[in-house]
């Protein structure tokens, strides 16, 4: 039986395969209030949006921001499928969401313990709770083909 987390990671799991389907780099996010209602869901829109920061975490900040009226999204937990990097893990801090949980980690660009460790350094004034590796292997191997089929389609020109 899955559990919460599964669960939830699973929608961002369908978030991301939508980003891929649509050329989009496949990374998906769901926030949630502390009732387990879902606030917002996401998939990466850089592309189609010509928007450095329309990452799928930025995108459910957003709107769950909106939700509320309230950029504070307390008692909220942020599920998505590839570590957050730099810019998604400063808007989380400050967004002051409680726990984040993510899929694979992310070594050329996390900032949730792989490259940075944002959610422990103690210069910032928010500390957010962190579980990794949450369905690790679908959320690792859908990127990892999406990149294989990019490089694949580039190579085919030369």
């Amino acid at each position: 039986m899955a559990t919460t987390d599964e669960t939830f990671m699973e929608m961002a799991l369908d978030e991301a395969r939508t980003a891929g389907e649509h050329g989009e780099v496949p990374v998906g996010a769901v926030l949630i209030d502390k009732n387990m209602r879902v606030l917002s869901r996401a998939h990466n829109l850089t592309v189609t949006a010509c928007d450095a920061t329309a990452h799928a975490e930025i995108l459910v900040l957003r709107e769950g921001g909106g939700k509320r009226s309230n950029y504070r999204l307390l008692d909220t937990t942020l599920y998505v499928t590839i570590e957050p990097c730099v810019m998604c893990m400063g808007a989380i801090i400050h967004a002051r969401v409680k726990r984040l949980v993510y899929g694979a980690p992310d070594p050329r660009w996390g900032a949730a313990g792989s490259l940075y460790d944002y959610c422990r350094d103690a210069r910032f004034n928010h500390r957010v709770e962190v579980r990794k590796g949450v369905c690790e292997i679908e959320c690792r191997n859908l990127i990892q083909e999406f990149f294989r089929k990019r490089r694949f389609i580039d190579n085919q020109g030369d």
